[in-house]
């Protein structure tokens, strides 16, 4: 144990001290953090050839990774849950469930690996980059699936800033009053922090009722992944597709659930339950800047623009299914 501990430091030193950076350049010049850290490792891509970090480096981008993804669940209780109500729930978990089948369609109609598709899904419908993260971790590793994640957590951000400033004013437009503007930005844009910057924009209550519908598609996550892990994950194989592998569920999505009834319960100090949701937003930083570590920016280019129209064809198709419900079925 301490052996491996020591052997992890230094690649675990350098990735906390990028994570740290870019928490420095994300509170005084603005921006998202998970961007900086990605950019930040990319750039030092040539330090991953270097054995002394090296394992540290691949223990962030699997075990803090997981870890960050489960500390998550810290986030969601079941309070949020059943305050958005009935009708707006199952909008959620229809947009969230049609966008992850869209990108699956997609990646077969490009010509693309099943597993992008999911990976892309996953992130525009849910969550961002945590999704992403969360939904690449059970899927096969291999060399491209870590580059084509790492390019969604680029797009996806890109994709969700444009959300957070174009999608306010194009409410303002429709004259979209404020608690079904909260709806529709709670369900359509993907980060949380830029969900809470949009919804305030039409007023506290807005801001409130974003959030929680933003809550709820990231509870959603737990589905998703696991589904994902039965049908698709690293360790199925020819006898163990289905539900009869159940008995694979990936640890850290027991600790989500875990975590998630022990905020609902109100088991811990709000306090502490606040720097456990910090805790995991740093592993999921220090796992980005990982990520961008271990990949070569020219061959993140060689995936060519296919993912990018994904992405780009998903957050259209999330934000109309939104509209369409706050429009006519709300």
């Amino acid at each position: 144990m301490l052996r491996t501990a020591k052997l992890n430091l230094p690649g675990l030193l350098l990735c906390l001290l990028i994570a740290m950076s870019t928490n420095f350049l994300s509170q005084n010049y603005g921006g998202p953090q998970l961007l900086y850290a990605l950019l930040i490792g990319l750039a030092l891509h040539f330090l991953y050839s270097n054995p002394v970090v090296m394992p540290g480096i691949d223990f962030c981008a699997k075990t803090v990774l997981r870890l960050g993804v489960a500390f998550l669940g810290i986030r969601i209780t079941f309070a949020d849950i059943s305050a958005i109500g009935l009708n707006t729930g199952l909008m959620v978990m229809l947009a969230v469930a049609a966008t992850v089948i869209l990108g699956f369609i997609l990646a077969k109609v490009l010509k693309l690996s099943p597993d992008f598709g999911l990976i892309a899904g996953g992130s525009v419908g849910i969550c961002g980059a945590s999704a992403a993260l969360a939904v690449a971790s059970v899927l096969p590793k291999t060399k491209e699936n870590e580059q084509f994640t790492l390019l969604v957590v680029v797009g996806v951000t890109v994709l969700s800033t444009i959300a957070m400033v174009t999608y306010p004013f194009a409410l303002q437009m429709l004259e979209i009053g404020a608690l079904s503007a909260g709806i529709f930005i709670g369900a359509t844009i993907h980060d949380v922090a830029q969900v809470v910057a949009a919804g305030m924009i039409f007023g506290p209550e807005a801001g409130d009722v974003a959030t929680v519908v933003k809550l709820f598609r990231v509870a959603l996550l737990l589905p998703v992944v696991l589904i994902i892990s039965i049908f698709f994950g690293a360790q199925k194989s020819s006898q163990k597709i289905g539900w009869g592998s159940l008995r694979l569920i990936p640890t850290f999505l027991l600790g989500f659930v875990a975590l998630s009834i022990v905020a609902s319960m109100q088991i811990l100090p709000s306090s502490i339950s606040g720097q456990i949701a910090g805790l995991s937003r740093w592993m999921l930083v220090t796992a980005i800047a990982a990520a961008g570590l271990k990949t070569n920016f020219q061959e993140l280019a060689k995936l060519g623009w296919q993912p990018v129209l994904m992405l780009v064809v998903e957050t259209i198709f999330i934000a109309a299914f939104g509209l369409i419900f706050i429009l006519y079925l709300a």
